[in-house]
């Protein structure tokens, strides 16, 4: 691919940005949310996915997020390489945070989450690893600040949103606007949702049959709120949840798409009593299989990714990382993660990358085929433009 070709996307970018930002100054758009209300990123947007094409990886670079100094960096690992290069997208500013959401061929679409005065989400996909983005209709309302907030439909390229505010929106075939596929309320008012007793939504995806399926938090106790349609109306597809956890409010962390199946990130219980289950379906949300329950000692769940397989890694607010490879295995703690670690990006076998950050660098650390170290492997210097988003 040419620098001329890269330039050429780069521009279109950067127009159609402007356009918007004029645009946006002169009207509000119609589901936009006021700036004071656009929350920063959670460290929860620092995440790894796996596609066809290979891994990427989202985390938060820089300074102080307050005084909007950080900024969100995408980078690339290529299937069969064990390089990660840099290939944050250019002309947008992205000190809200990046959303990923993966395909089933080549392609990878970004949203950015809206940071002080912008309050609609840029979209923008590469189908060749990042040397060329192109400008997707934007979404008219912040992303929700979690990492399954954007979905692209299997065969179609059709994509799903989670808004801020809790509804969400879909793009139609071949259509360039969104319209409202449910909100929390219309969905917590049906029977699925009142027997979970849905308080919010967390993640929205499609499962491998193109049908959109969405993830939330429940207050009816031993209750995981996981809904996709059927016939027509909102259903509960979420896994059974083990005697022992009955009692316990569910939460669903993640929801996402792995290859031809779905799993699931569920935490039961709060505080000290919180467990952390990975759950599995190869049809659709049908069936599921879940882990044992991984007790999180009192500590929160601060990020999470998934490899090839339906592989998730986690890292915790006491600095602990595990990771879970299949149904039938069970969690395995980690050796001492690198300092500034922001995520894993997991293998199918329990191998493992750890990407630390240090400002304007990103480190890469590989886990020994023991799993009892890691080794430097990679260093990346990204040029960081403090200020310019003051």
């Amino acid at each position: 691919m040419s620098m001329s070709g890269h330039r050429v996307s780069y521009a279109r970018v950067v127009v159609l940005l402007a356009a918007m930002l004029a645009a946006g100054c002169a009207t509000s758009p119609a589901q936009s949310v006021p700036r004071a209300h656009v929350a920063l990123p959670t460290p929860a947007l620092n995440t790894s996915l796996d596609t066809p094409a290979g891994a990427w990886a989202a985390v938060v670079m820089g300074k102080s997020a307050a005084q909007h100094n950080a900024f969100w960096q995408l980078f690339f690992r290529p299937v069969a390489s064990n390089s990660w290069q840099l290939a944050t997208p250019p002309g947008t500013a992205d000190n809200g945070g990046l959303v990923l959401a993966g395909s089933s061929g080549h392609r990878l679409v970004t949203g950015f989450r809206p940071s002080q005065d912008l309050t609609f989400s840029p979209l923008i996909e590469t189908s060749d690893g990042g040397r060329d983005w192109f400008s997707l209709s934007p979404l008219d309302a912040p992303l929700a600040s979690t990492p399954d907030a954007l979905a692209v439909k299997p065969g179609t390229g059709q994509l799903l949103a989670l808004a801020a505010g809790d509804t969400i929106q879909a793009t139609a075939p071949g259509k360039t606007g969104w319209t409202t596929v449910v909100s929390q309320h219309a969905l917590a008012s049906t029977p699925a949702g009142r027997a979970c007793g849905l308080q919010e939504f967390t993640a929205a995806t499609y499962t491998p049959d193109g049908i959109p399926i969405i993830g939330g938090t429940c207050t009816r106790p031993g209750t995981a709120g996981i809904f996709t349609v059927s016939k027509g109306t909102w259903q509960a597809a979420g896994p059974p949840i083990p005697a022992a956890l009955i009692g316990q409010d569910i939460s669903v962390s993640r929801l996402i798409r792995t290859g031809q199946g779905m799993t699931a990130l569920l935490v039961a219980g709060t505080g000290h009593r919180a467990r952390l289950l990975a759950a599995w379906s190869t049809d659709a949300g049908q069936l599921w299989t879940v882990s044992l329950p991984l007790l999180l000692h009192g500590a929160a769940l601060t990020t999470s990714s998934f490899g090839p397989r339906g592989t998730a890694a986690i890292i915790t607010s006491a600095g602990r990382g595990e990771i879970i490879t299949r149904p039938e295995s069970s969690w395995r703690p980690l050796p001492p993660l690198p300092p500034g670690t922001a995520t894993l990006a997991p293998g199918a076998t329990g191998t493992a990358d750890a990407l630390a950050v240090d400002r304007g660098t990103l480190t890469v650390w590989q886990l020994s085929s023991a799993g009892t170290a890691w080794t430097r492997v990679q260093v990346i210097s990204v040029p960081i433009p403090y200020g310019s988003s003051a």
